[in-house]
């Protein structure tokens, strides 16, 4: 069975319940910090104004979510190293991503006040990066040269990972951010993806996989999902407040940093942590081929996203989220799936996962753009009334 080892035998499963206060931590400071940071940004006029392009909603909403979800996720962390810290190291990796989340949240909620162009903001993606170098959260590539008998020096390893942290933080920071156009959306597909992040991580905490990186697993990945349910009340629709760049950012670089977490075992973890980001990147990807193939600048905002084209085919909003959080969902099961069978298999599961998912995209026509908001026309003259997307 594809489960059968899936609890180890250096750890019993009880070893992970010690994690669990952090959830509840998280969750109730990310609830209450939301509660007030929309307080905050109603009365100083920190606000998401509509228009008649990208932002459709109806009238001005809140911002600031982002700075909820990170004080959620803070708390959360800090309680974590502070209960659980048994090694400098764990210490030195908690307070990087800690370090580079606060940093991807302040570029976002600078950008959501005075508008940031493009290059400043990707500038910031990449300080924060420098965090997580900066504290030694890297890839290990020598698991993947291995089974051809090579390795490389571990001063070539780190050149190499360089980049890879800046590309991976840059990617999934900007692939969140690109689907955060609908309430409840962005937070919501996080927490599915996080969860099976803590999946992972707690299968690995059994089998014992290291002494560090067991626990900062489980902490930030707990921290995260309390931080976003305690948001995800306020977005529901019809939103309340929206997560803003601070919150997309913050987002994006807290799962980049999980992500690398997993790669410094086996190759097949990667993989899973990669499929399990699959919906984000399936929408980035779509987003930027539809835009090249169609002669479209690729970095300047449309309404022609997998889920804007839902709508636009006679879906309503709440069922257009409800579907993306059920691809979210396959694809983190796929994910788990792939982390738990030999690397030869998971490897041709994901490329067969990648293939099936480009051929979807080409028969449900996604990569067609019409008219200026990019997007095939409404097959019915009127949507919902009441809907709204930020």
């Amino acid at each position: 069975m594809i489960f059968g080892h899936f609890v180890g035998p250096n750890r019993p499963l009880s070893w992970t319940f010690q994690f669990w206060p952090v959830l509840v931590i998280s969750f109730v400071f990310g609830m209450l910090a939301t509660w007030f940071c929309k307080k905050i940004a109603i009365k100083y006029g920190i606000v998401d104004k509509p228009n008649a392009t990208v932002k459709t909603h109806k009238e001005p909403i809140a911002y600031l979510g982002g700075v909820g979800i990170f004080i959620g996720l803070a708390a959360g962390v800090l309680a974590g190293a502070w209960c659980f810290n048994k090694d400098v190291g764990m210490f030195r990796w908690l307070t990087g991503i800690l370090t580079g989340s606060a940093i991807a949240c302040f570029v976002g909620l600078v950008d959501d006040v005075y508008d940031l162009r493009p290059s400043h903001k990707i500038i910031g993606q990449m300080i924060a990066s420098i965090s997580l170098i900066a504290a030694g959260v890297m890839p290990m590539l020598n698991p993947f040269l291995s089974p051809f008998g090579l390795s490389i020096p571990a001063s070539v390893e780190w050149a190499i990972g360089v980049p890879i942290v800046i590309f991976t933080v840059l990617g999934a920071t900007n692939s969140l951010n690109l689907i955060d156009g609908l309430d409840g959306l962005c937070g919501g597909v996080t927490a599915i993806i996080t969860v099976a992040m803590l999946v992972l991580s707690v299968h690995l905490a059994t089998w014992g996989a290291s002494e560090i990186r067991d626990p900062v697993r489980m902490i930030v990945c707990l921290a995260l999902v309390g931080g976003v349910c305690g948001f995800l009340p306020y977005n529901k629709n019809p939103a309340k407040i929206f997560m803003g760049d601070a919150g997309s950012m913050l987002l994006g670089f807290s799962v980049a940093a999980l992500m690398i977490l997993f790669a410094r075992r086996s190759p097949r973890w990667w993989m899973a942590s990669i499929i399990v980001f699959g919906f984000p990147i399936l929408d980035t990807a779509v987003a930027l081929a539809r835009r090249w193939l169609n002669k479209r600048p690729l970095f300047v905002s449309d309404r022609g996203h997998i889920y804007d084209q839902m709508i636009d085919r006679g879906l309503s909003l709440k069922k257009t989220v409800r579907l993306c959080y059920f691809f979210s969902g396959l694809y983190a099961l796929l994910g788990i799936i792939i982390s738990q069978i030999r690397t030869r298999y998971a490897a041709a599961l994901f490329l067969l996962v990648i293939i099936i998912s480009a051929a979807a995209v080409w028969k449900m026509g996604f990569l067609k753009m019409e008219g200026f908001r990019g997007a095939i026309p409404k097959k019915k003259s009127e949507s919902a009334p009441g809907e709204l997307t930020n």
